[in-house]
């Protein structure tokens, strides 16, 4: 990859992950059935929130219908879903526009 188009890249990425993080704010109450105050960047998905690994399927499939994006999970792993702020970074950097 050449340097412009890694540049292009992150600043794709840096536009992306705000409205991620804003999207999964908003969808958390959906896909988890119940009222969620909107948490910090840091909050556990799993512990703090009260997220399942059906529940991470299902933010996963409603961020790409509201963001009409396609978010390459192949390379998802623990540490990605570790926060809110992890999870975004994930989608932001593995997403291709739908």
């Amino acid at each position: 990859m050449d340097s412009t188009t890694q540049e292009r890249d992150e600043q794709g990425t840096d536009v992306l992950r705000p409205r991620v993080v804003d999207s999964i704010r908003i969808l958390l109450p959906r896909v988890l059935g119940r009222d969620v105050p909107p948490p910090a960047e840091s909050a556990c998905l799993f512990d703090e929130v009260g997220l399942t690994s059906a529940h991470t399927l299902s933010l996963l499939l409603e961020l790409e219908e509201e963001l009409d994006i396609q978010i390459d999970v192949e390379e998802i792993g623990q540490d990605d879903l570790g926060s809110l702020g992890s999870l975004a970074d994930f989608v932001a950097s593995h997403a291709v526009e739908g």
